[in-house]
């Protein structure tokens, strides 16, 4: 062994730079009490585990938290003409602006911004 010191100087040097509590034992603090707090504490976690696992929901082969889950339905009637669609053309105007896509062509094109502050046709 080179220096039979070399420990000693390590820690001496680690208690001047971080302070006396870097180099004691963990246990050291140690006490009953402590220990009963740390078990309650991984009886919590291991809870919200359990609890964040049992509310999971497989979507498309994915693990989602049904927390993300939006429980709102897609809109599938017309705001304009009322009819119900489950036509793919009317998908994107449908989620965009609630219309169909023969009423956005009528009423909403090249008025988005007017759609968008509320405007409707009278029925």
């Amino acid at each position: 062994m080179k220096d039979q010191n070399y420990v000693v100087k390590v820690e001496k040097a680690i208690s001047e730079k971080w302070g006396s509590e870097a180099i004691q034992n963990p246990k050291a603090n140690w006490d009953k009490e402590k220990e009963k707090e740390y078990l309650e504490e991984l009886k919590r976690l291991e809870e919200k585990k359990n609890f964040d696992n049992e509310h999971e929901i497989e979507k498309n082969g994915f693990l989602i938290k049904s927390n993300l889950i939006n429980k709102k339905k897609d809109k599938r009637e017309c705001e304009a003409c009322g009819i119900f669609s489950f036509d793919n053309k009317d998908n994107l105007y449908l989620s965009k602006f609630g219309t169909c896509w023969k009423c956005w062509i009528q009423w909403v094109e090249g008025r988005e911004e007017r759609w968008k502050k509320g405007w409707r046709p009278n029925k």
